[in-house]
């Protein structure tokens, strides 16, 4: 089962606009959930399920709102919630900012994008630009739109149109791995993992057919050919335009992709990870003084890769003052609202390494507060390379027409929660 009623609340607890798809829960069952969470926060048992008698609320926070789906039933909570995100995700596509002045200023779209994404409870059409067709913002298309739903509603292939043109035919396939890494104080890893996604630009004309080849170890344990290397991947997650059928029979990524910009999957690789900027720190406190900060970063990839854009935070005492920093390349800043100092170095070649000293000035007087140990945290983006060494080994275009089309592919590499703990 899935939701009785769809409810977006300031807030405060006032409901803004609500959509009952059953009219199985009593709708005034909704004043209820702004005491319930305020007891959850006091008691410091913030939840985000809630039931009230036999009435369950499930709830997310999004800027300045709350949407709440309420049941009765004993409902799929995974289903709902995954509905409630796609929520603002589709909303987001429409008013670009999602918030308490958006919806107060669009509750005929709103409305109707509720009627349409979701019936009796159940998720229908949930594809931003398909319901775009349908669904516009200004009222004149409304009434013409109305009379003519799209076939893509009632299609098979519910998530592409018919009858799209291009003049070149082309595809950009986005290889985007992020590195998760926490190391102890001691330089010991202690937990790493790749998490990773491929997505697609699809600029193709007509209801082409494509097919996607990796160097999945699955694949070419099934085919005899274990040469070359290989990667595994664990929690795969499609697009609903994937054949899931023939992917579990041959491994074969096989779909009908969606017009413009999509996920096609996501997947990790659980693998030890070397870090690939290694950090080595040396934090110096002379009580009452000063507070002396050393800090050496290193390239551990190979040297023809370049990281763009790296950012090395470094945690400093909140009643720090006087910065003054001295680096070997890039530049340094003091955030005195985060209680960092960030390193910024624009171009960071494999194989190199750079230092950055700061100096700080401390008080005399001594806080009583004893303060944690946050630790140093890393930002890059490496292009043409990836850790986990997956490969785009073939992508097919198939189409009626038989024109010919061209796939771009494109590697990149970027830090995802990359920590570094420090002594001090």
């Amino acid at each position: 089962m899935s939701a009785s009623a769809i409810f977006v609340l300031d807030l405060k607890g006032k409901v803004l606009i609500c959509r009952n798809y059953k009219g199985d829960v009593d709708m005034a069952e909704i004043d209820h959930f702004m005491p319930l969470l305020m007891q959850h926060e006091e008691e410091g048992m913030i939840c985000p399920v809630m039931a009230h008698g036999s009435v369950h609320f499930m709830w997310i926070k999004h800027s300045n709102l709350y949407l709440v789906a309420t049941t009765n039933k004993n409902s799929n909570a995974s289903l709902v919630y995954s509905f409630l995100y796609k929520l603002v995700e589709v909303f987001t596509e429409y008013f670009k900012e999602l918030e308490e002045e958006s919806i107060q200023d669009n509750f005929v779209v709103v409305y109707e994008l509720l009627d349409e994404l979701m019936d009796f409870g159940f998720p229908q059409t949930t594809d931003s630009k398909i319901l775009q067709e349908y669904i516009t913002q200004e009222g004149a298309k409304l009434e013409v739109a109305k009379s003519k739903v799209p076939t893509t509603v009632t299609n098979a292939v519910s998530w592409r149109s018919e009858g799209i043109k291009y003049k070149k035919n082309e595809v950009f396939i986005d290889v985007i791995e992020s590195i998760n890494v926490l190391v102890n104080a001691n330089g010991s890893v202690m937990s790493s993992d790749i998490v990773g996604s491929i997505k697609l630009k699809t600029m193709l004309s007509g209801m082409p057919e494509l097919r996607l080849g990796l160097n999945d170890r699955v694949l070419f344990a099934l085919t005899g050919r274990d040469k070359g290397k290989t990667v595994v991947m664990e929690d795969v997650k499609f697009h609903q335009c994937v054949r899931l059928s023939r992917f579990e029979s041959d491994r074969t990524i096989s779909f009908i992709p969606p017009d413009g910009e999509s996920e096609l999957m996501s997947y990790r690789i659980n693998t030890h990870v070397k870090p690939l900027i290694w950090i080595e720190s040396v934090i110096e406190k002379f009580s009452h003084s000063r507070v002396e900060i050393m800090v050496k970063a290193k390239g551990q990839f190979k040297k023809q890769s370049v990281a763009n854009n790296v950012e090395v935070r470094v945690p400093v005492p909140s009643d720090a003052d006087s910065p003054k920093f001295k680096t070997s390349t890039g530049n340094a800043k003091y955030v005195p609202e985060k209680n960092l100092v960030v390193w910024t170095i624009k171009s960071f070649p494999g194989g190199k390494e750079f230092l950055m000293r700061a100096h700080f000035g401390l008080p005399s007087v001594e806080k009583d507060e004893l303060e944690g140990k946050p630790p140093i945290t890393v930002k890059f983006e490496i292009p043409y390379f990836t850790v986990s060494g997956i490969q785009v080994r073939y992508m097919k275009i198939i189409e009626k027409s038989g024109y010919q089309a061209l796939p771009w592919v494109r590697y990149i590499t970027q830090s995802g929660d990359y920590q570094l703990r420090t002594n001090v």
